[in-house]
């Protein structure tokens, strides 16, 4: 014999009790009305499509962050190539000297920088006979030449280059006028 069981429901009214079915439409009990169109897998054509498209944005976009990490670690090996080419050509024919008088300023990424000389190199700097190449941090007095293989390696480790016969902007003290304080 079954028993009847009143339901409560949570504002306190009560229903009469259920026999099997659909919540909502009174159908047997396991039955699933579905509604009728869609494929059997449960997705729409559309939510496929999005899906689709999603997946080949996240391809694309993994594609693309290999290709940069690929571009920015062959950069990175060109520049160690070029310092070490840098690095060789210095080897053993840097000019600066331990016990030196004079310094001479110039500007060098955007900041005054200064390399100690003494006065015929701060002379021959002035002359664009000597330049002042940027290595791992220092500053090093090399000559013209050498300077300018320097440049054709890496133009940005160049740090001062005087240009020949353009001596009509240094002072007296051999110092360029611009950089006098």
């Amino acid at each position: 014999m079954k028993r009847s069981v009143r339901r409560r429901h949570r504002g306190g009214k009560s229903f009469p009790p259920r026999h099997g079915g659909s919540p909502s439409k009174g159908g047997k009990p396991g039955q699933h009305n579905k509604p009728h169109g869609k494929p059997s897998g449960g997705k729409s054509q559309e939510e496929i499509d999005l899906a689709k498209a999603y997946a080949i944005r996240a391809q694309t976009e993994a594609n693309e962050r290999k290709r940069a990490e690929q571009a920015a670690a062959e950069e990175a090996r060109l520049r160690r190539e070029r310092k070490l080419k840098i690095q060789q050509l210095l080897e053993g024919k840097v000019l600066n000297k331990a016990d030196v008088e004079h310094v001479r300023h110039f500007e060098y990424g955007g900041k005054i920088r200064r390399v100690h000389v003494d006065a015929d190199q701060l002379k021959a700097i002035n002359a664009g006979e000597l330049a002042v190449i940027q290595q791992q941090g220092r500053y090093l007095v090399v000559t013209r030449e050498l300077a300018e293989q320097v440049k054709v390696i890496d133009v940005h480790q160049v740090a001062l280059l005087v240009e020949p016969g353009s001596e009509g902007s240094v002072g007296e003290d051999g110092v360029p006028d611009d950089l006098m304080w």
